[in-house]
């Protein structure tokens, strides 16, 4: 059994966990604010700029922008896999990246054994993950989520763009956590270019986007274009791009604030039920060395009696 001491010493070890992951919570909570705030307000004028894109390609033939066009054979293939720089976030990080290897293994195995598949890893878990197993790795994206700003955002997408307007990958798509609330996330496989025909919807952007339409039933939109349409979506396109890749980092960010808090939460709540029980550990073995104590007394009585 093990000594008082040695009790009293890993009482005070968990209380110092304890009051390490109590600050942690306490920290995620007050970034996930500022995160759901962020998202919040780049959400809608997100989405919006993508419903006013596919209002306009109604007008034109949309063979006549590049990034519309899907090319006849997919050769290469960039997939944007985003996590966090640091762990203690529960299953956020392992999951994400179970879920870039499903998507791998089941589109994209045949390309990837050809060398011809390319990733740009934003958050250094999924930097380490992926170098360590010899994936082609674009860019530097460590410590994104240290200090977001939207110039990150603009810098990923740029090298997407750029890649796929030199035919250095046909296709490119966007892994990440979408914020849906507190505890949970989806996982969502986002196609990026080239631009679906159809607007893309998350989980959350479909309950969004019922909950609008349903506040504004019955009323008809149209829009007047002050330019042609052509000239229009030149200038729309790249802000639309910069946005969507905005939207994503700031809704992998809230997901896992979201994800520390409560992985930080239950260790405290688990901390705190281990120390009841070495506490009861304790009183237990104080307990026992004082009845021993006491029978030694009695005995020793006993015996000068005697």
């Amino acid at each position: 059994m093990a000594s008082l001491r040695d009790i009293r010493k890993r009482i005070g070890s968990v209380k110092s966990t304890q009051q390490v992951t109590r600050a942690m919570k306490m920290v995620a909570a007050a970034k996930l604010r500022k995160a759901q705030e962020g998202i919040f307000h780049t959400r809608p004028y997100a989405y919006k700029i993508g419903e006013i894109i596919s209002h306009l390609k109604r007008h034109i033939d949309p063979t006549v922008h590049p990034l519309f066009n899907l090319r006849d054979i997919v050769d290469n293939v960039l997939l944007v896999v985003v996590t966090a720089d640091r762990g203690l976030a529960g299953a956020f990080n392992a999951n994400i990246i179970k879920r870039a290897e499903q998507v791998i293994r089941e589109e994209y195995a045949e390309i990837h054994a050809n060398g011809q598949l390319f990733l740009i890893c934003v958050g250094r878990k999924a930097h380490e993950h992926f170098s360590k197993r010899g994936y082609n790795i674009v860019g530097d994206h460590r410590g994104a989520f240290n200090d977001l700003t939207f110039e990150t955002a603009q810098e990923i997408i740029g090298e997407a763009i750029d890649g796929y307007m030199e035919n250095r990958w046909d296709v490119v798509k966007v892994i990440y956590n979408e914020f849906k609330n507190t505890i949970s996330q989806n996982r969502i496989v986002e196609p990026v270019l080239p631009i679906p025909h159809d607007q893309f919807r998350t989980p959350v952007m479909e309950r969004d986007v019922e909950h609008f339409a349903e506040a504004k039933k019955g009323v008809a939109v149209d829009y007047i274009f002050e330019r042609d349409a052509e000239s229009i979506l030149e200038v729309l396109l790249p802000r639309f791009l910069k946005y969507t890749m905005w939207r994503m980092l700031l809704e992998s960010n809230a997901a896992e604030q979201g994800a520390r808090m409560i992985a930080m939460d239950n260790a405290t709540t688990n901390a705190g039920e281990l120390i009841k029980d070495l506490k009861l550990k304790y009183n237990r073995a104080r307990q026992d060395a004082i009845t021993k104590e006491l029978i030694e007394i009695t005995s020793g009585a006993d015996a000068l009696a005697s």
